[in-house]
């Protein structure tokens, strides 16, 4: 076969072994987010201690999807897959099992190494199978999976901790593993094109430090602060490791992560269009839960309940925005889904602490619809531009500026949401102080700094929204360059 061409005929049962594998492993991205707290206390650990499970997933996938365009080049599809599927499920196990922290850390840690190639295999699968003018339709499917599958983790996950053991998170996910990897055995088939590579490994040393500091000290600047010791040095290392990292692939003939890519000014353009609406959308996705359950002390499956229709209108309009990209091309989608995200991201800064559920629910979906228009058309559109040749490194540099600017943007707006809390709430002590006309009792003491702790945090959520809609705005103005790629594939072959 032609590493240049697309296949005769898609592969259809291959790609719903694949969907299913990918499925379990965005859905594992997000499961646990709700259930931390509840661990947290069965395994007798603190807060920063257990939030290691999601910051070390992250910080492992993170690490590791770089090094998927070399994995992808190197390896036949149906070993590799199964090797990712058969490393996930004994991660899975032995989360499920663990008798401790030690080692549930250790599994979440083997779950990230397989799970970090199953998205990038499905996605070059996606591409090869169908050709440029119906990539659009094929990628809003992917994008089902992506988008819907996180985004229903956090309600999942408030309703197996409410009426279950936690462990019952893992149990639930293995079967589903077990069943994907015997059917990738049965029937996979090795379809992606391979050629021998050598793998560097002083890339994937600073590949590591780069996007491993980076991730780190972004995820925990939010709790630590930017001033924290650690958060500044592990950043500064990360960056000087990804700049690194990227003169080192320059300069090899055989790089990594082939820097050719951002040759095209279309897949540059996507890419920075991507890192910036992922920055808000992935903060977004952090401010709105912190409202519902902190600000308005609404139950984590009541929360998560809230947020669903947002997730299922997500997952229905991304096969509608795949063929409407196919129709109508990149420009009209982003900036249509740019400002409704930006108008929809404004309004959530009104919220109030007696804002109906109507609202929130309403405001919230409306926001989804907005991000569904973008995602997956700026993304394709972006590898479309590219030589199939080089389909493995652009999924790898999508994936890991994605991770890497929403863990930009969560830092930076819970940083800010952090900070506008701390001197609103002296702000409205000082108010307080100065109101007062008479002894106060304990009660009343109480009472008054609940309120306080109430609109402080509720105006740093505020801030943090319009923060958010102003990074959307940056990427509504970079989506007027956008245009329709053409396959350099068919232009070198007239």
């Amino acid at each position: 076969m032609n590493s240049e061409q697309t296949l005769k005929k898609p592969p259809y049962l291959m790609i719903a072994i694949l969907f299913v594998g990918a499925f379990v492993s965005f859905l594992n991205n997000t499961l646990l987010n709700v259930a931390l707290p509840t661990m947290m206390v069965d395994l007798d650990v603190t807060y920063a201690t257990i939030q290691w499970l999601a910051t070390g997933y992250m910080l492992v996938s993170g690490v590791l999807i770089p090094a998927s365009a070399f994995l992808i080049t190197r390896f036949k599809t149906r070993p590799l897959f199964i090797f990712a599927m058969t490393i996930f499920a004994i991660g899975t196990l032995c989360a499920a099992i663990a008798p401790n922290f030690a080692v549930l850390l250790t599994g979440r840690m083997i779950q990230a190494v397989g799970s970090s190639v199953m998205g990038p295999i499905l996605m070059n699968v996606m591409l090869i199978s169908f050709p440029v003018e119906k990539r659009g339709a094929a990628m809003g499917m992917f994008g089902l999976v992506m988008i819907s599958a996180p985004a229903i983790g956090p309600t999942l996950s408030g309703w197996i901790v409410e009426h279950y053991d936690w462990r019952v998170l893992f149990e639930m996910i293995l079967p589903i593993a077990i069943i994907s990897l015997l059917l990738s055995i049965w029937k996979l088939e090795n379809v992606l094109p391979n050629r021998k590579v050598t793998l560097d490994y002083f890339s994937i040393v600073l590949s590591s430090i780069g996007f491993g500091g980076i991730l780190y000290g972004f995820s925990t600047a939010g709790n630590d602060g930017w001033s924290d010791p650690i958060v500044l040095t592990t950043i500064i290392i990360g960056v000087i490791g990804v700049v690194a990292f990227v003169i080192r692939q320059i300069k090899l003939e055989s790089p990594v992560l082939n820097m050719e890519i951002f040759k095209s000014p279309l897949f540059s353009l996507s890419a920075i269009i991507s890192a910036v609406q992922a920055m808000a959308m992935m903060g977004g996705m952090i401010l709105t839960p912190a409202y519902v359950q902190n600000v308005r002390g609404i139950e984590p499956f009541e929360s998560g309940l809230m947020m669903l229709p947002g997730a299922i209108v997500m997952a229905i309009m991304s096969p509608i925005t795949g063929r409407l990209f196919d129709k109508f091309g990149p420009r009209i989608l982003a900036v249509t889904g740019l400002i409704i995200t930006s108008v929809s991201t404004f309004y959530l800064s009104k919220l109030q602490i007696d804002s109906t559920y109507f609202y929130i629910i309403f405001i919230y979906t409306i926001r989804m619809v907005g991000i569904s228009l973008v995602m997956m058309p700026i993304m394709t559109n972006g590898l479309n531009s590219l030589p199939s040749r080089l389909n493995p490194h652009g999924t790898a540099a999508n994936n890991t500026i994605q991770q890497v600017a929403g863990s930009i943007g969560t830092a930076i707006l819970i940083a800010v949401m952090n900070a506008r809390t701390t001197s609103s709430a002296e702000e409205l002590a000082r108010e307080a102080q100065a109101g007062a006309t008479g002894p106060v009792t304990k009660e009343q003491m109480a009472t008054l700094k609940a309120q306080i702790t109430q609109q402080a945090l509720l105006d740093g959520i505020h801030l943090s929204f319009i923060v958010a809609t102003l990074i959307t705005i940056v990427a509504l103005i970079l989506s007027f360059f956008l245009k329709r790629a053409k396959s350099p594939d068919k232009i070198e072959a007239q």
